[in-house]
């Protein structure tokens, strides 16, 4: 099956769920007189919406390279990632305002509406689902390098962590009391400040490489490594990285022996780029700079 497709039904299982997730919470929301079940719908529909944007994004990004984008379309995924970022930073906004205006007006003495059972166990439902799609995305999406995918995973996380609050909030009404009913909002606010901090984690990397931010120190440092190991190719330097998407790419400049014929040169550049290609993936690219250690004509190789 190839990556995108994978992606796609996996995104695709994940829409489903939340689809009906939010059928659920809606009528109990209403059924159960909670505001909070009502809010944790909407941030369902945020999930299903995200959803969409996943499936449409990573199709784009899988496209081959053509006349307009000499290096694929795979930053379509970035910005995909980007754009479930700015969902998820505002889905937490949101749920931190809602509780503080609910934690205002019960200081305010105002009394807060005490929700129903049902709500509750709409609650209890969705954390379930949403924990078991939340491992099941994450995973797929470390396994096929999707940064999309991980994203759409903390969107799952954040439903459920919504939940979570909901389901303290609801439960604490009923078995406490009316005058607990405060803790709905309380536990909005903390879920909210905590999701923040998720989205935020998001959307740095995502920025980060739609403005071309290099390659962490590490894999820089394997890079060099891996062209330092080919026989006859040395002070490999000038060493620029990005990503593009699920792919990296890379220029570097390389030293050999200036009495070599092209074809030898050639040869030794090609064997760089091969273990190149062998450590991050077919699709990865990268330029060769080759300049003689004695005094010489260099030659630029793109591939």
């Amino acid at each position: 099956m190839k990556r995108e497709d994978e992606i796609s039904r996996v995104t695709l299982a994940g829409s489903v769920v939340n689809l009906l997730l939010v059928c659920l919470k809606a009528v109990a929301g209403v059924a159960g007189h909670s505001a909070a079940m009502i809010s944790d719908a909407v941030h369902s529909l945020s999930d299903f919406v995200t959803d969409i944007v996943v499936l449409v994004f990573v199709r784009v990004s899988a496209r081959p390279q053509d006349e307009d984008h000499d290096y694929g379309h795979g930053k379509y995924e970035t910005v995909a990632t980007l754009f479930i970022g700015l969902a998820l930073a505002a889905a937490a906004v949101g749920i931190v305002v809602s509780g503080a205006q609910k934690l205002a007006s019960w200081l305010q003495g105002k009394d807060l509406p005490a929700p129903g059972m049902m709500a509750l166990w709409a609650a209890l439902v969705s954390i379930a689902v949403k924990e078991i799609l939340y491992r099941y995305t994450r995973s797929k999406g470390k396994k096929l390098d999707s940064p999309a995918l991980v994203a759409n995973s903390w969107h799952h996380r954040s439903d459920a962590m919504s939940s979570v609050g909901a389901a303290i909030g609801i439960g604490g009404a009923i078995l406490l009391g009316n005058r607990w009913t405060v803790l709905d909002p309380l536990a909005s606010i903390v879920v909210g400040a905590m999701l923040v901090k998720v989205a935020w984690g998001l959307l740095g990397p995502s920025f980060g490489e739609l403005t071309d931010s290099s390659l962490p120190a590490g894999i820089e440092k394997e890079m060099l490594d891996i062209i330092e190991g080919v026989d006859g190719v040395e002070d490999p330097h000038n060493l620029r990285t990005r990503r593009i998407g699920n792919r990296i790419a890379a220029e570097v400049h390389i030293r050999m022996d200036g009495s070599l014929s092209l074809a030898d040169a050639h040869d030794k550049a090609s064997e760089v780029e091969r273990r190149f290609r062998e450590r991050f993936g077919p699709q990865s690219h990268i330029i060769v700079h080759m300049e003689p250690r004695k005094q010489g004509v260099s030659t630029l190789l793109r591939t």
